[in-house]
């Protein structure tokens, strides 16, 4: 049962028993169905994350059609653009994060269509703000950068040969793939990986983690994401480790300079992730040697090129 702590909450929940009402008698019979599962599973009930329920709903019927998938993601971003509700806005943001985990092709290759700049306010939500009170407030911020973090795992996507979640079945894939690739290629794909830890540490700094369950949500599938992307540079940077001897120059130091970047983040991730796992403490030192190496390595080169 919702809990009504305001009378912003008792109006949301009005606006929604309307919404409903509305596409029930006057939407086109084809298509309401569709617009009033994303209306459920974004209602306005404050701090109450997208129901597994409604969610499933949402992914089964988006791989039936490419129409279908198509309404369903116009509907769902609709909604995000036209909410100046906090609450809203993130359950269509934690929506569209769900479909890119685990959503089917066609409903996830319809959010692909979305214009790209570089993952740059995609979603245009970076003047978002919700000022009914201080908490909605300090939640505007969360949406700001979900919706910027939404848009990076967009652009990796559709700048990866593979899904940045892949399957068991596809890491295998994966794993060959890398083994025949490019030096360029596997450092391109690594410092797309970790553009995606870098927004994760970007993270708003406050105590919203604790007392709101939309927050929660979120972080508990950032702290999912964070394990995928260890794990797809973890597979690169073991390929790295067998041809290290046989990078170029150029590539030593473009390979460098990302593993600066992630070593960057390695404090902050620490803190956001508590819990160990075995992956990301051979990360860092996976990254420690290949340092050491491409350090040995670079100088050696850089004497032999400027003849020193």
């Amino acid at each position: 049962m919702v809990r009504i702590t305001n009378m912003k909450d008792l109006i949301g929940i009005i606006k929604d028993k309307l919404s409903l009402s509305k596409l029930t008698l006057l939407s086109n019979p084809k298509t309401s169905y569709l617009h009033i599962a994303v209306l459920r599973t974004t209602s306005h009930s404050p701090s109450t994350p997208p129901n597994d329920h409604h969610l499933a709903t949402i992914l089964s019927l988006g791989d039936s059609s490419r129409a279908t998938a198509s309404t369903i993601i116009h509907s769902l971003i609709t909604r995000l653009h036209r909410t100046t509700n906090s609450h809203v806005a993130l359950k269509c943001l934690l929506t569209i994060h769900h479909i890119i985990k685990r959503g089917p092709f066609i409903l996830k290759d319809h959010l692909r269509i979305l214009p790209s700049t570089k993952g740059r306010n995609n979603l245009k939500l970076s003047s978002f703000r919700d000022g009914t009170s201080p908490a909605t407030w300090a939640l505007s911020a969360w949406v700001r950068w979900y919706a910027r973090y939404i848009e990076t795992i967009l652009f990796t996507s559709k700048n990866m040969d593979f899904d940045i979640y892949s399957s068991l079945i596809e890491k295998e894939k994966q794993r060959d793939f890398i083994s025949s690739g490019m030096n360029s290629d596997l450092i391109r794909d690594v410092g797309l990986l970790v553009g995606v830890i870098e927004e994760i540490c970007k993270v708003p700094d406050n105590l919203l983690v604790e007392r709101d369950r939309l927050v929660r949500g979120v972080m508990e599938l950032l702290g999912n994401d964070y394990l995928s992307m260890v794990n797809g540079i973890l597979f690169r940077l073991g390929e790295f480790k067998e041809r290290v001897g046989l990078l170029s120059f150029n590539d030593s130091v473009e390979l460098g300079s990302v593993l600066d970047r992630l070593t960057a983040c390695k404090e902050k991730s620490l803190r956001l992730f508590s819990v160990r796992k075995i992956s990301v403490e051979t990360l860092w030192e996976m990254i420690e040697e290949l340092n050491s190496k491409i350090g040995v390595g670079g100088v050696s080169q850089l004497g032999l090129v400027t003849g020193l």
